[in-house]
């Protein structure tokens, strides 16, 4: 279980830059930006909460690019983002998990319970990344609407 202070385990997945280019986009390349990256876990592409949450993103990009980049997983697939991407006019990296095996690295993937019955699946979860690779802020199982104003404000303690 990675926490805040652990160094991130770095990952390589294949999706969508902010402009939609289908690529292969790996950890240790966004820090090379020198910014910080904020890595969102989300269940599915077009739902109403997931929704919500990358629409709050995109509405807040203005204030936080130039200090971070934001990072959307979730295990759907590149043509799932593509259309989630086009839908709602998405600017940030939207990555696929489909395998899970990043979402379980950083605790993003595991029981949680849903209507009082206990499920296994993607819990909603984002962590803010230095860029020295160093986990410095970490939320798990988190509510889409006002989160990323939690973010939003983090970030500006941090920068």
């Amino acid at each position: 279980m990675v926490k805040e202070g652990d160094k991130a385990p770095d990952f390589c997945l294949k999706g969508l830059t902010p402009d939609g280019t289908e690529k292969e986009v790996c950890l240790k390349d966004l820090l090379k930006e020198g910014r910080y990256v904020i890595l969102y876990f989300y269940p599915k592409d077009n739902t109403p909460g997931c929704t919500t949450e990358a629409c709050d993103f995109k509405d807040n990009l203005n204030v936080l690019k130039d200090r971070a980049v934001v990072v959307g997983v979730s295990p759907d697939s590149i043509n799932s983002h593509k259309k989630f991407r086009e839908k709602y006019d998405l600017n940030f990296y939207l990555l696929s998990d489909t395998d899970k095996k990043v979402m379980e690295q950083y605790d993003a993937f595991g029981e949680k319970k849903m209507y009082g019955k206990t499920t296994k699946g993607v819990i909603r979860s984002t962590y803010i990344i230095s860029p020295d690779g160093t986990i410095v802020k970490k939320w798990r199982n988190v509510k889409a609407k006002g989160h990323v104003a939690k973010v939003v404000e983090q970030m500006e303690k941090l920068t």
